[in-house]
């Protein structure tokens, strides 16, 4: 088993349908023993039978933007599992108008709360609990095609992701010194919590369908496979990549288009 004998926390998990929940199975597939936080009492009521569904009985209030919440979260952890092999970072979030509106519109509030939320909050997680890692331990965070290019609706999400691989690359360089891994996986569209929040989500999950090399979008479980590796020591050699989990989509560099004599078009293979 990948991970047996380690132990990891996941961090943002929000129901059964997260992308953090595909993690958590996988590495719970493989032998981690696994720690969760919840943000308020309303998400404690979901992460608590997740937590009970993989034998865990570590589950910690975190507001990840509240010091006090991370400094008992690294005094909990210490007490309760002494140290630990792996971090999942799975938090964003942006005020609802600033989805909604267009780039231009987004306001200085929401542009700081989507940045310290989303980016912010890996750098002070990472520190806290650094003292708790052990060497040879690993970080994975999650991130979106957003970030590197225009797509419709994302817009202040989009620049945090861009600031998140970014700082994704420099934290490699820091924790490197300290044999510490840092990696993001970019996943395809997924119909989770989080995407609730974006407009026209159903057209961006047939666009990416249509236009993947696989013709198809991906599983939470196809992105937990993915961050298994990364966690374990089967990528023991790879600190700082952004890691592309979306059936090939980010490859394309034009819709996959036919035209014909008369100079229509149609998506390639369809009927």
């Amino acid at each position: 088993m990948l991970m047996k004998g380690k132990k990891g926390l996941i961090v943002g998990i929000a129901n059964n349908k997260s992308i953090a929940y595909g993690i958590a199975k996988a590495c719970a597939r493989e032998g981690a023993t696994l720690a969760f936080t919840f943000l308020n009492d309303a998400l404690k009521k979901r992460v608590e039978p997740i937590a009970q569904e993989f034998n865990s009985n570590f589950i910690y209030e975190l507001d990840i933007n509240k010091e006090e919440h991370l400094a008992n979260l690294a005094f909990n952890l210490k007490k309760d599992l002494q140290n630990i092999d792996f971090i999942v970072h799975a938090v964003a979030f942006a005020p609802k108008e600033a989805l909604e509106n267009s780039f231009l519109e987004t306001s200085k509030e929401a542009f700081d709360i989507a940045m310290q939320t989303s980016v912010y909050s890996l750098l002070s997680l990472t520190k806290i609990l650094l003292p708790l890692l052990n060497e040879n331990g690993s970080i994975l965070t999650l991130s979106y095609l957003g970030g590197v290019r225009y797509v419709p609706h994302y817009n202040v999400m989009g620049v945090a992701k861009a600031a998140l691989e970014s700082s994704v690359r420099y934290l490699a360089r820091d924790l490197g010194q300290r044999k510490i891994r840092i990696n993001a996986i970019s996943a395809g569209p997924i119909k989770t919590l989080a995407a609730s929040g974006i407009g026209d989500f159903r057209m961006i999950l047939k666009y990416n369908e249509t236009n993947a090399p696989l013709k198809r979008n991906i599983t939470i479980d196809e992105v937990g496979n993915s961050a298994l590796y990364l966690l374990s020591d089967l990528a023991s050699g790879v600190t700082g990549e952004i890691h592309y989990v979306d059936a090939g989509f980010n490859i394309m560099g034009m819709s996959d288009i036919e035209i014909d004599e008369n100079g229509c078009t149609k998506i390639c293979g369809s009927n």
